[in-house]
C-alpha cells in the first residue's frame, strides 16, 4: 500500500466489475450485455458524428438526448438527467440526495456498488435482509432512514417488485429520496417513471447498456422531480461538466428514438430467457423467477463456484458471487442468443452426465 495514498483510498473496498475476457471464441454470459447489439440507427448516428466537430466540446447539458428520453417516457426535459453510464448517475445521486445523518437502506443481496459508494462518500447505511425467496418485503422499508435505494428487478437475483409495491415504499417515506435502479426493467417489469408526477421524492435511474445494447457507449439517465434533477446537475457540474461526448449523445439519442428496434430486441431476449429457464429446469436447476436479462440459478449437485469453474474450462463464462454466503451456491447467467444458451445447456448436460456416471 502506497505511503502517498489518502485515508479515503486506504479504506476503500472498490467494486469488482464482471470479467471482460480477452480470449477468442468464448460463450460470454457473465456481464448481462445485450447479445443483439444496438439499433442500426444508433450506429449510423455514431458514424455521422465522427467528423471534424469532435474538435469542439459537446453540449454540456445533452439537450437533444434529454429531450429524446423525455419524449420516450412522457416527462419533461427538466425531469431528466444524463450521465456517463448509470453508475455515474447513481454516484451523483448518492452524493447529492442520499448523504444525510440517518443511514440509508438497501437490500442485503443487491448491486454491490451501493456499499462502495457509501464508503467513498462516507454515507451510513443499513442492509435490509431479503426474504428467504430473495424478494423485497415492503414493510421492511418503513424504519427512519436517510434514503432508500434498490434495483428493480433486483440484481443479481432478477426478482421483480410490483409497481404498486414500489409506490408503497415511496409513499411511506416522504421525508427521504427513494432511488429505484431500473437497469433491467425493460425485460419484464413496469417502469416507475410515471410515478414521478405525484411523488417528488422518487428518482428512477436507468441505462442504455442493457435493453438498448449500448454498454460500450456508457450512457445512463435519471428521471425525477425537477428539484432532484437540479441537485444531480449541481454535483455533475462540480465534477465534470462534459460527461457525455458528442458520439455518445448522438448514438444514444438515435437508439432511444428507434422504438421499433427496442421493442423487437427486448422481445427476443425475453423469449430466450424463458427458453433458457425451461432448459435449466429440465437439468434440475432451481431458478429464481427473473424479470431481467439474466437468471440466478443453483444446482443441488454442484456448488456455484465449482460450476462456474467447470463451465469456464469449456469456454463458457458465467458469474459467481461468493458474498453474501447465502448466494454462494448460485451462478448468474446472462441471457445470450439461443445458440449461446444452447451451448450452455449442452455443456451443463454433459457435465452432470459425467458426474452421475
Amino acid at each position: 500500500m502506497s505511503r502517498y495514498w489518502s485515508e479515503v483510498a486506504r479504506r476503500l473496498e472498490p467494486y469488482v466489475p464482471g470479467e471482460q475476457p480477452r480470449f477468442p471464441n468464448l460463450v460470454k454470459l457473465n456481464t448481462n450485455e445485450n447479445p443483439y447489439g444496438p439499433s442500426p440507427r444508433a450506429i449510423e448516428a455514431l458514424q455521422r458524428a465522427a467528423n471534424a466537430d469532435l474538435r469542439l466540446y459537446p453540449d454540456p447539458d445533452s439537450t437533444r438526448l434529454r429531450e429524446s428520453i423525455a419524449a420516450f417516457h412522457g416527462v419533461s426535459a427538466d425531469q431528466v438527467f444524463v450521465g456517463n453510464g448509470s453508475d455515474e448517475v447513481l454516484a451523483h445521486a448518492f452524493l447529492a440526495l442520499l448523504k444525510h445523518a440517518a443511514p440509508i437502506l438497501f437490500p442485503d443481496v443487491t448491486y454491490s456498488f451501493y456499499p462502495v459508494y457509501c464508503g467513498l462518500y462516507g454515507i451510513a447505511y443499513r442492509e435490509v435482509p431479503l426474504a428467504s425467496d430473495f424478494s423485497i418485503r415492503v414493510e421492511d422499508y418503513r424504519p427512519p432512514n436517510g434514503g432508500i435505494i434498490f434495483p428493480n428487478p433486483n440484481a443479481p437475483t432478477g426478482r421483480l417488485l410490483a409497481l404498486a409495491d414500489v409506490e408503497h415504499i415511496v409513499a411511506a417515506n416522504p421525508q427521504a429520496v427513494v432511488v429505484v435502479d431500473e437497469a433491467y426493467i425493460d425485460f419484464g417489469g413496469e417502469s416507475a417513471i410515471p410515478l414521478i408526477h405525484r411523488h417528488p421524492n422518487l428518482l428512477v435511474v436507468r441505462t442504455l447498456s442493457k435493453s438498448h445494447g449500448l454498454a460500450g457507449l456508457r450512457v445512463g439517465y435519471a428521471a425525477g422531480d425537477a428539484a432532484l434533477i437540479a441537485a444531480l446537475a449541481r454535483v455533475k457540474d462540480s465534477f465534470n461538466s462534459y460527461p457525455l461526448d458528442r458520439l455518445a449523445q448522438a448514438g444514444a439519442s438515435a437508439a432511444i428514438e428507434d422504438r421499433d428496434y427496442f421493442d423487437a430486441m427486448r422481445a427476443k431476449v425475453i423469449a430466450s430467457r424463458e427458453r433458457l429457464v425451461a432448459g435449466l429446469g429440465a437439468l434440475g436447476f432451481d431458478v429464481v423467477p427473473s424479470a431481467a436479462n439474466f437468471v440466478f440459478a443453483r444446482h443441488p449437485a454442484m456448488p456455484g463456484g465449482e460450476l462456474a469453474a467447470r463451465l469456464r474450462e469449456q469456454g463458457i463464462i458465467v458469474r459467481h458471487f461468493r458474498k453474501p454466503a447465502r448466494i454462494d451456491p448460485f451462478v448468474r447467467i446472462t441471457v445470450g442468443t439461443d445458440a449461446q444458451c444452447d451451448a450452455l445447456l449442452g455443456a451443463l448436460g454433459a457435465l452432470f452426465a459425467r458426474a452421475a456416471g
